[in-house]
């Protein structure tokens, strides 16, 4: 056993070594070990932050923490007043180099089978659908080793499988920035959203009426539900079975196929705008009402859960709280604590951007260069509105052959031929059962087994018409997967390198009451944010992330800073990715005490 070296690592690699004792392994930058010191589980925070201030102190890097799982090591160091500024999570790299096809040798990396733990949704006929969201709170499992010969191992095969890559620039660059957003995920559920309480009840009862005893439903929902009833001419209908409420609609001479919104609006009845009244205050009722409140949101603190890499693409998804589907009407509920701000940024057409970025395709940046790039294709003469520019981008990207976007899709072949060029032919590989990957090496799910059944039946000699049709949809259906992937993951990874930059960035930030010119001099402000915890009550820090959107929570006097920060780590994104590449990423940016979007 040997003492930590005065001159940090490269990496260190963190695992269990025995009953509430913790081994640190640490690994130069060939990856050879070079010692190794056990210590009770207790003593871990202590030695991490030892070994981060040291090399912040000499201007030598701190090591790179390389966890099984980050949500395994990081929240009990964060719970102690410890931040880490870089890890490997070999969960969350694993994912990726199992399926890459960057890895020329992926034998090793699948062979460790027990290290496989992520979406358990498998990709098949149906795969398409993981491409947008994974249902949340089912399909995870987090069971990985946590013992440190397994993570030296583990480690050691992905060190391998990244030096053999046939690009492994790019795939170290994604690993890192990947178990970069797993550190932001573990450091936003820590900090938690702040949240208004008092906003949240108003809304509540504004719209649903003041909180009913027990499970059930409030005043003003009950009321909309009798206007339902009263227009339908049926005072028994049950408006929360899709089944008898379907039945209700018929028996009024409302004749859709199902309850759905899209079905609904299709007919004029005066049962119909109640009813889309009601169906809102119930989902409202049920995601985040009162019952919501009670389990999410504590100390003026909502933490949900989010779960990095979740979506094949690369986006995230959420495991609890429902933080990827905040509906806008709570937005106000988002506010800052007394002294401090919310900074909120997004970006403008995230994947368009990405995809004239990684297509090379110059006449598509032009026409978002500084600026709103639907309206850019409008003044381009491309289409007559932004709303059709809107169709026609949409309908690219995501393949429609249809409708509007069916006719306007054939102009931006005129107008952006490379652009459109790379999704043709990411579609066309996956008609033929193919994969793609994003442009730092993010690899798409082969078809499923059922995908390739129904594919072979239909080049049997007995195939029928019906075999050959399901076949026909089945491969439009991959090739659609497909041509979004490149796009929506490469976007993915826009995101993640913003994300890693911005906390470097904000944490490099002055304390709430000092100011930024470091000389010691306090500024005017309110002080601590206690409820964000002992590494954020004091500095700004990253609270909300989805997908092409970021909020930070800062001190009012470091605001302007924070939005600074922000800018600039976009614009560095950008850089890092795709070089000189003339792509803009403009953000819309707002800094206020309540996060609210127009």
């Amino acid at each position: 056993m040997s003492a930590v070296p005065d001159r940090p690592p490269a990496a260190c690699v963190l695992g269990r070594a025995g009953d509430d004792r913790v081994a640190m392994v640490e690994v130069d930058h060939a990856g050879a070990v070079i010692g190794r010191t056990d210590i009770a589980e207790v003593e871990l925070p202590e030695r991490v932050r030892d070994l981060e201030e040291r090399g912040r102190s000499t201007r030598i890097p701190p090591p790179r923490w390389v966890f099984s799982d980050t949500p395994k090591w990081y929240p009990p160091l964060l719970a102690a007043g410890v931040r880490i500024e870089r890890c490997h999570d070999l969960r969350l790299a694993r994912a990726i180099l199992a399926r890459s096809e960057l890895v020329t040798e992926p034998g090793e990396i699948r062979a460790a089978a027990q290290w496989e733990a992520g979406p358990t949704a498998a990709a098949g006929v149906d795969a398409p659908v993981a491409l947008f969201e994974v249902a949340e709170g089912r399909g995870y499992v987090r069971q990985v080793p946590h013992g440190i010969d397994e993570a030296l191992a583990e480690y050691e095969r992905q060190n391998r499988a990244q030096a053999g890559a046939s690009d492994p620039g790019r795939l170290r660059l994604l690993l890192a920035a990947e178990s970069a957003g797993g550190l932001v995920a573990a450091e936003m559920q820590a900090a938690g959203v702040p949240w208004d309480v008092a906003e949240h009840e108003r809304i509540l009862t504004d719209i649903l009426g003041p909180r009913p005893i027990g499970d059930g439903k409030p005043a003003k929902m009950l009321a909309v539900a009798e206007e339902v009833r009263a227009a339908l001419g049926d005072p028994r209908a049950n408006l929360d079975s899709p089944v008898r409420l379907l039945q209700a609609l018929r028996n009024a001479g409302i004749n859709v196929a199902s309850t759905s919104k899209w079905e609904l609006e299709t007919s004029e009845h005066p049962a119909v705008e109640p009813l889309l009244r009601y169906k809102k205050q119930a989902r409202l009722l049920s995601a985040n009402g009162w019952h919501w409140l009670d389990e999410w949101v504590e100390q003026g603190r909502y933490r949900p859960v989010y779960v990095p890499g979740g979506v094949v693409t690369g986006r995230w998804a959420a495991s609890g709280g429902g933080a990827l589907q905040i509906p806008r009407q709570l937005r106000p509920a988002l506010r800052a604590d007394p002294g401090w701000r919310l900074i909120s940024a997004d970006v403008a057409q995230l994947e368009p951007r990405a995809l004239a970025a990684m297509s090379g395709d110059r006449a598509m940046a032009e026409a978002g260069r500084g600026r709103d790039l639907y309206s850019g294709l409008v003044d381009a003469g491309v289409v007559a509105t932004r709303q059709e520019a809107k169709i026609a981008v949409l309908g690219a990207m995501y393949g429609s052959t249809t409708g509007e976007a069916g006719a306007l899709v054939p102009r931006l072949r005129t107008s952006f031929p490379a652009a459109m060029h790379l999704v043709d032919t990411a579609a066309e590989v996956g008609v033929q059962g193919g994969v793609v990957s994003t442009w730092l090496g993010r690899t798409s799910p082969a078809p499923g087994q059922r995908w390739l059944e129904v594919q072979k039946a239909a080049n049997q000699f007995d195939a029928t018409a019906a075999d050959e049709n399901r076949a026909r949809r089945a491969a439009g259906d991959q090739g659609r997967f497909t041509r979004n992937f490149v796009v929506q993951g490469t976007a993915a990874e826009w995101a993640l390198a913003w994300l890693a930059d911005l906390r470097l960035r904000l944490a490099r930030l002055p304390e709430a009451g000092e100011n930024l010119a470091g000389d010691g001099n306090p500024v005017e402000g309110e002080g601590s944010a206690a409820a964000s915890g002992p590494v954020f009550s004091r500095r700004a820090h990253l609270v909300f992330f989805l997908h092409d959107e970021v909020i930070v929570h800062a001190p009012a006097e470091h605001a302007e800073a924070a939005a600074d920060a922000i800018r600039e780590s976009a614009a560095s994104a950008g850089r890092l990715l795709f070089g000189d590449a003339p792509v803009d990423f403009p953000l819309d940016l707002a800094i206020s005490e309540r996060a609210v979007k127009d």
